[in-house]
């Protein structure tokens, strides 16, 4: 109605997974899956995990405590509707009473997606967020899932949020519900010293651009108010997410190119693990804004494209690379909303602010961003995803269809915005 203001959020909810961490972590597996009351487990991975003998090493560890254990290593890098949904056939003609995801993200989230299929059989989409898919809430407990990372870079072993690529839309979209989150996240940083230089740089992205967005993102109590069943998952920036992205940020700053550039460097590896971890705890609770709307129809209509560093012939886009290259043009966009942070967040990544004129603070995190970025070998903008001009309506399009994300953003945002922030984004320097 008209002249009506609507009260605004004053309860904010913190949630993560319970998390072990530290060397050799993952030993103890098969007691904590023992502890959770899992007696018949399948092992998630992807065929290169599989081929390191990782997920060989986690199922004789599971049958030391007497859990039997099967693998399954068709997780797709960077997953599909279709491939999630593989994954929740091959669970369903399973016997099994619990789920260890060994993997990135991608596998996390395919663990997450087959143990929903599982419990309350339907079609992927029915659960995707709309308008994407029908949004249909999860009508129950899931069964008990433990994350075993072996990048750091997602956070997903923490968050509420299963993310894939819708192949027949050419967009990505996500399961987003608080029953999701993994029963236990198993973080053991000796993971991920397999990873090649341009996995860690482009997982390293994605926490940074994790934890920038929530610490920036529309504040819990600048949002409307939510009946406690309906209260989503991202809440907005909040006093408690605030602490876990600001040691993320300084973490990345402090130790991405290390581990980039020495892949043994194992103080490197331990601080990137943390760091992913608690930009997990951040965004899972506070949520992303415009870069990760951006990035799913970055990721979606990929032609041509593919990586070095990934065990894949096929297009794809890495999805802390779609996430990060547009961050510098968005966190100057969105710099008058909140001084204070951006410089604060530059700050954590090392950068001086004092006596900084009103345009060269504007300026600063875009800086440190594009800086981080070139030593780290991120690509050139979305002229080197093999993106152009003419592209730009289509990003548009893709980008509309996260309102999910877009309601976080701290400063309105239509189609004119996107599209100027795209075409920033063509090249960075």
């Amino acid at each position: 109605m008209k002249g009506v203001t609507l009260p605004t959020e004053t309860v904010f909810v913190m949630e993560n997974s319970p998390i072990k961490f530290g060397l050799g972590a993952m030993d103890e597996v098969g007691f904590d899956a023992s502890r959770l009351g899992i007696r018949k487990a399948l092992i998630f991975t992807d065929r290169h995990i599989s081929e390191l003998g990782l997920a060989e090493r986690v199922r004789a560890l599971l049958e030391e405590q007497g859990v039997k254990a099967d693998v399954w290593d068709g997780v797709e890098v960077e997953p599909t509707d279709r491939s999630m949904e593989e994954a929740g056939e091959y669970a369903r003609s399973k016997d099994w009473d619990g789920l260890i995801a060994v993997g990135g993200g991608s596998t996390i989230d395919t663990c997450k997606a087959a143990n929903l299929l599982t419990c309350y059989p339907a079609p992927l989409l029915d659960y995707i967020n709309k308008p994407v898919g029908k949004g249909v809430a999860i009508p129950g407990p899931v069964r008990p899932l433990i994350a075993v990372p072996t990048t750091a870079g997602t956070g997903s072993e923490t968050t509420a949020v299963a993310v894939t690529h819708i192949v027949d839309q050419n967009v990505k979209a996500g399961v987003s519900h608080r029953l999701l989150r993994p029963a236990l996240g198993i973080v053991d940083p000796l993971n991920t010293l397999t990873a090649p230089p341009e996995v860690t740089a482009a997982a390293g992205a994605d926490i940074l651009t994790h934890a920038i967005e929530s610490y920036t993102t529309r504040p819990y109590n600048a949002r409307a108010k939510h009946h406690p069943p309906d209260r989503p998952a991202y809440i907005g920036a909040n006093p408690a997410s605030d602490i876990w992205c600001e040691k993320a940020i300084e973490y990345v700053g402090k130790y991405l190119r290390r581990a980039v550039l020495s892949p043994l460097d194992l103080d490197a590896r331990v601080n990137l693990a943390l760091a992913a971890n608690y930009a997990g705890v951040g965004f899972g609770n506070a949520g992303v804004h415009i870069p990760h709307a951006l990035a799913y129809p970055i990721a979606g209509l990929v032609r041509e494209y593919v990586p070095s560093g990934y065990r894949t012939t096929h297009p794809l886009v890495p999805h802390g690379v779609s996430v990060v290259v547009t961050a510098p043009a968005t966190f100057r966009f969105t710099y008058a909303t909140s001084p204070e942070r951006h410089l604060r967040a530059a700050e954590l990544m090392g950068v001086s602010t004092a006596g900084l004129s009103e345009r060269a603070a504007r300026e600063v995190l875009p800086g440190a961003l594009l800086a981080l970025m070139r030593d780290v070998g991120i690509p050139n903008g979305l002229t080197a995803l093999g993106y152009g001009e003419g592209d730009v309506p289509a990003l548009v399009e893709g980008t509309l269809k996260q309102p999910r994300l877009l309601s976080g953003a701290p400063r309105a945002v239509g189609s004119a915005e996107i599209a100027a922030l795209l075409r920033d984004s063509l090249r960075l320097w």
